[in-house]
């Protein structure tokens, strides 16, 4: 389970400061009048082991309690769960904003998906790329080298309205088997060049063209594949939305886009194998 946290503050691990700090957080904001919450302490390895984490999980719930009118302490199923981490040597204390089971992935990796094929990418990277996107329910967002779905797959999850295109008739025969497994719906899945989409106007464009022992390149190269869906894409794209690509990181794909007047908002790498290091950038028309 992963957990995403607003944090409230982060100071040395030593009780002295970490209710002093509490104690200037407006908790009564946080909480509506009636509900119930918990405190979760969790320590990273063996940091700051002179620190009961069942005390401090009191000390900070008093605090809380103190802080706002008729709330009360249930462990079990609170309304809002405050979390802190104890680690080298600090503590990070936050609200509980969202959770997210990592199971799932598990179950979307390649292959166990009916149709695999050695280049697909894992589905907790796909799902970074169309998160790095901005992608949102009823968007329109398109893979123009979709492959055997993934980044289609996490999408549709998500409620994007998808499209995918692949040049090779198995590999688009393929994705639809994938969508189709999860109960999936999509636009449209196009056979055609991925470097000149059929298309007028998409909201995002999320992809992983071909590279790599496994890929096919078209009788052509990475930077001229990407180069010409880049060039294609400024046609599709309103001003301030987003394409985020993976390429090889010795491509050097921030020079490949600025260089066709697209801004380059971050880029991440991906260590894959020895000879392979994704790098996902996200570039802004």
């Amino acid at each position: 389970t992963r957990i995403c946290a607003l944090e409230l503050f982060a100071c040395e691990a030593s009780m002295t400061e970490i209710l002093q700090k509490a104690n200037s957080i407006r908790f009564r904001d946080m909480l509506k009048n009636g509900e119930a919450f918990s405190v979760r302490i969790k320590r990273v390895k063996t940091y700051s082991e002179d620190l009961n984490t069942m005390t401090l999980e009191a000390a900070l719930g008093k605090v809380i309690l103190q802080s706002a009118e008729n709330v009360k302490v249930n462990l079990d199923t609170p309304d809002k769960t405050f979390i802190g981490v104890l680690t080298s040597n600090k503590l990070i204390f936050g609200v509980k904003l969202a959770e997210v089971e990592t199971k799932p992935y598990v179950t979307r990796r390649p292959r166990k998906k009916p149709f695999f094929h050695p280049s697909a990418m894992q589905s907790k990277l796909a799902r970074c790329m169309v998160n790095l996107s901005h992608a949102r329910a009823c968007e329109l967002l398109l893979d123009p080298f979709c492959g055997t779905g993934s980044i289609l797959i996490e999408a549709s999850l998500i409620g994007c309205h998808v499209i995918g295109i692949d040049v090779q008739p198995r590999m688009a025969k393929g994705c639809v088997e994938n969508l189709q497994h999860f109960k999936l719906d999509y636009q449209g899945l196009i056979i055609a060049d991925g470097r000149e989409p059929p298309l007028l106007r998409v909201d995002h464009i999320v992809t992983d063209p071909p590279y790599g022992r496994s890929a096919t390149t078209m009788k052509s190269n990475t930077k001229l594949i990407i180069e010409a869906l880049l060039t294609s894409a400024q046609s599709m794209l309103r001003k301030g939305q987003r394409i985020c690509i993976a390429a090889p990181k010795t491509l050097n794909i921030v020079q490949v886009g600025t260089s066709l007047g697209y801004k380059h908002v971050e880029s991440h790498f991906a260590y894959v194998h020895r000879t392979l290091t994704r790098e996902i950038a996200v570039f802004e028309k």
